[in-house]
């Protein structure tokens, strides 16, 4: 829905506007420019200071429905709405039922252990994330009352019937009327799916409504569009919800796509479920025909199935992605989805613009020259007049113009000039126009461009004060002397002219034509004394990366060269136009610098890399960044990128610096290897534990363990797996790219499980023989035995599975792993002399077997690392 002003004797300009209703939306569409602001009550000096707050009063800010972060309710029924959570709720019920007190509370304690340590991490990384946020909002230009020119505003700020100002890299901030547009070319992929910039004007089509809808019409934008190139006023209609984008986003706010991580969890989740589902029963029914009591074998088939679920995945999985975010943003970075850390470990391409990233982003003059070479004060003149008085989007080398003349760089004040008209810079030209009034009935076009497409467009050569025809003799000095200050690592841009007789008309790209060359202007980007350690760092960690520019190819060879990355051969734009995904992707396999492209060709590269099954990173903070933004697995800006660039990013830097990326990357992999310890171990240890249960069962005259010795194990257990999130992980592990293989976690279960399940067997023979535990008199000594050993030898598997290397020795966990295990173990070793674990059906053990104990899990341990060994030596794997 939309918002208007009535026009009435009674309502002033700049009072409230009322809703309109669709027909009216059409309505101010067919109406000429001119009748648009009297038809809303509008002025053309903007809203005053009340209005605004009357405004802002009814319609609220202009926010649409983004996913939000979750209140603390909802945090907590994210921490318990799982497939796990679920099992031990119906599992604790049960035990209810048949009233097993000790057993639901035992239950219940796990599900509220996975819980609170989800939601506080959670909680933790949705805080540092708001605080980050704050600081990358997206402004407006607004035209208010009182105010002499527009005013930068937060785009949360603007109410309906506010004027505002947009070009080139704007995202349109509300659903507007134009007023006025020149060369205007907007981007509704957003909106329509349609990837081609439509072109939008104040002057209706033959003066009445198109056909279509509100979208088609050409007087009307919307939020969420981006201007793509030209600029333009407009009022605005509507704001936040009322929106077309606000009406459709709430809906489907904060839902994506799985990514293969998600569905790789997922599948793992639901096998240990399945495995869950099958032996449980499996355990109940050996139990229940061996021993005749068929209650107790119930309750002794729950804790085993309670024993099978992985209860702390989600928690795992939530901490880790919680934790790699708050580190994060302690680094200046802000993380808009946390998914998008899990890509960071998986990335083993980054490609990245050349401004900014592998240089210092800080543009300065060093020369103005004229097409001799020669230093020319009237180029920097016509350079002047071309940075200054445009209202498109003012890039880098603008500012340095600007820079030089507030300095007192140039010699005269060009004041006398008066603006008539501009042709707006775009990615196809690659050059943009300023038309001034110089003389009476004289207008000057002054067109500023990349030097091929301005050659292209001139016809003369200026020669001091006369000009020659530009000839072929001509083109190639130009083109030489050009290339040899671009090997002095200077970026060059050419600089003509145009006069024309005064006249009333629009200017547009046919009249960049007959243009006289009238020079260069130098400028240097230094490389950034960061890069050459951060790409040295990257390439460490198996991230190659791959220089997408629209510069040359000459500047950009040099810079390459300046912060250590071999260019080798140099692609270009023009040499890829015509190829398709797979001779492309082959080509980006060999080439690490393509230049003097256009964005669609930066999208396509990126798109062909990860056809050929690379996770593809790409930086940019560009208008023509945003498709490959958006086409990549991780995109990534910084806070001072044009607002569609930002919108597109998955992450935002708030320091453009390489380095960020690095920490990144071993933040991502360090999450994904801590994720892969827990799903490992749990899966190895679940498939290991139900051998021994069945065998136990099958043969032993008395349960193996009480239902109730089982859960506190598994809880003990479940308190040394917490720590997981916080451990390191090994340098080796985080050198090369990290990826989602869901066939090797089956593998990894027959391999590891057996070895756990043959010591338990060892652990039975030890009972029954030495130990002298065969009736069921004796259960509960053989039961506190198994107990201990099972307890022990789990929570030294954690140290085990977590490193290829000799645990302890070789490489040692962080110290929470080791504090948790450690008091996890003495707790389990001290429970059964204590009146906790006669309560639990426990009893002190013989000292004989404590030795034994000593001699079972130093076997375990040897034979387990053996195994790892073979592993490792045939698979090439492990986490």
């Amino acid at each position: 829905m939309s918002a208007h002003v009535t026009q009435s004797p009674s309502v002033a300009p700049h009072a409230a506007p009322l809703p309109l209703a669709s027909a009216d939306l059409m309505s101010l569409a067919a109406l000429p420019a001119g009748d648009v602001l009297m038809s809303l009550g509008l002025g053309a000096t903007g809203l005053t200071a009340d209005a605004v707050t009357r405004l802002r009063a009814q319609f609220g800010p202009n926010h649409i429905a983004h996913e939000k972060p979750p209140t603390l309710l909802q945090l907590i029924w994210r921490g318990v709405a799982n497939p796990f959570s679920a099992v031990l709720v119906v599992l604790a019920a049960l035990s209810a039922v048949t009233g097993d007190v000790r057993t639901t509370v035992v239950i219940s304690a796990m599900i509220v252990l996975s819980a609170v340590l989800r939601v506080v991490q959670e909680h933790r990384s949705h805080q540092a994330a708001a605080e980050l946020t704050a600081l990358v909002r997206t402004r407006a230009s607004v035209v208010r009352a009182g105010s002499a020119k527009p005013v930068e505003l937060l785009m949360d700020d603007l109410v309906p019937g506010d004027i505002v100002h947009v070009s080139a890299g704007d995202m349109m901030p509300a659903d507007v009327r134009l007023l006025t547009a020149k060369d205007l070319f907007v981007s509704q992929s957003a909106l329509t799916g349609e990837s081609m910039p439509v072109e939008k004007d104040e002057t209706p089509l033959s003066g009445a409504v198109a056909a279509g809808g509100a979208v088609d019409q050409r007087t009307l934008a919307f939020l969420g569009t981006s201007v793509v190139s030209g600029s333009a006023t407009a009022v605005v209609l509507a704001t936040g919800g009322r929106t077309m984008l606000g009406a459709t986003a709430h809906g489907v706010a904060g839902k994506r796509p799985p990514t293969s991580f998600d569905r790789g969890v997922a599948s793992v989740s639901w096998l240990l479920i399945r495995f869950m589902l099958v032996l449980a029963p499996l355990v109940f029914v050996i139990n229940g025909v061996t021993k005749g009591n068929w209650v107790e074998a119930f309750l002794f088939s729950l804790a085993v199935a309670v024993g099978l679920t992985p209860e702390l995945l989600p928690m795992i999985v939530t901490v880790n992605l919680a934790k790699g975010a708050v580190a994060m943003a302690k680094k200046k970075t802000v993380v808009k989805r946390l998914e998008a850390i899990q890509n960071f470990g998986a990335m083993d391409v980054l490609c990245t613009d050349k401004t900014g990233t592998l240089t210092q982003d800080k543009i300065a003059l060093l020369r103005h020259v004229d097409a001799r070479g020669r230093s020319d004060d009237r180029v920097l003149h016509l350079a002047w007049i071309n940075s200054a008085l445009q209202t498109g989007l003012r890039n880098l080398l603008d500012h340095a113009v600007l820079d030089y003349h507030e300095a007192g760089g140039h010699p005269q004040e060009p004041s006398r000039e008066r603006k008539v008209d501009e042709i707006p810079w775009d990615f196809t030209r690659k050059c943009m126009s300023v038309v001034v009034e110089i003389a009476p009935g004289t207008h000057e076009l002054v067109c500023k461009g990349a030097l091929e497409e301005i050659l292209d467009r001139c016809s003369a050569v200026a020669d001091g004060a006369s000009s020659v025809p530009l000839g072929d003799g001509e083109r190639t000095a130009a083109l030489a002397l050009v290339e040899s200050m671009n090997s002095d690592g200077l970026r060059v841009v050419a600089v003509a002219w145009r006069d024309f007789p005064a006249r009333s008309g629009a200017y547009t790209v046919a009249d960049e034509t007959g243009l006289t060359l009238a020079g260069y202007l130098c400028f240097l980007d230094p490389p950034k004394e960061s890069a050459r350690a951060a790409l040295a760092a990257l390439a460490a960690q198996g991230v190659r990366v791959v220089v997408l520019t629209g510069d040359g190819d000459v500047v950009t060879r040099r810079v390459c060269h300046e912060v250590g990355l071999p260019p080798g051969r140099v692609a270009l734009g023009a040499q890829i136009e015509a190829l398709d995904d797979a001779a492309l992707g082959a080509l980006a396999e060999e080439v690490a610098v393509f230049a003097k492209l256009s964005p669609p060709q930066k999208a396509h590269i990126i798109r062909a890399l990860r056809l050929r099954g690379h996770t593809v990173g790409f930086m940019g903070d560009g208008i023509n960044d945003a498709g490959a933004l958006k086409e990549a697995d991780v995109g990534i800006s910084v806070d001072t990128a044009v607002d569609i660039a930002k919108e597109s990013a998955d992450i935002i830097l708030l320091e453009k610096s390489l380095l960020v990326l690095s920490a990144g990357v071993t933040e991502g992999r360090t999450i994904f290897g801590n994720i892969m310890k827990y799903i490992k171990m749990t899966a190895s240890s679940n498939f290991g534990n139900v051998f021994s249960m069945v065998i136990a069962s099958a043969f032993l005259p008395f349960l193996p363990m009480l239902p109730i010795q089982l859960l506190v194990q598994n809880l003990l257990y479940d308190f040394s797996q917490t720590t997981i999130p916080f451990d390191r992980m090994d340098a080796e592990y985080l050198a090369v790219p990290r990826r989602w293989e869901a066939t090797d976690i089956g593998r990894f279960m027959r391999w590891i499980g057996p070895v756990s399940s043959l010591f338990d067997v060892f652990t039975f023979a030890l009972l029954w023989y030495v130990i002298g535990a065969r009736t069921p008199a004796q259960a509960s000594l053989f039961q506190s035995g198994w107990f201990i050993e099972g307890l022990l030898s789990q929570t030294l598997i954690v140290h085990m599975i977590r490193t290829t290397k000799v645990p302890f020795i070789e490489s040692r966990a962080a110290w929470p792993v080791l504090a948790m295990t450690g008091v996890v173990m003495a707790v389990g070793l001290v429970l059964p002399f204590t009146p906790a674990g006669a309560y639990l059906g426990m009893q002190p053990l013989p000292g004989v077997f404590m030795g034994w104990l000593v001699a079972l899990l130093l076997g375990y341990a040897v034979l387990t690392q053996l195994i790892k060994r073979v592993y490792i030596h045939r698979l090439a794997t492990w986490l």
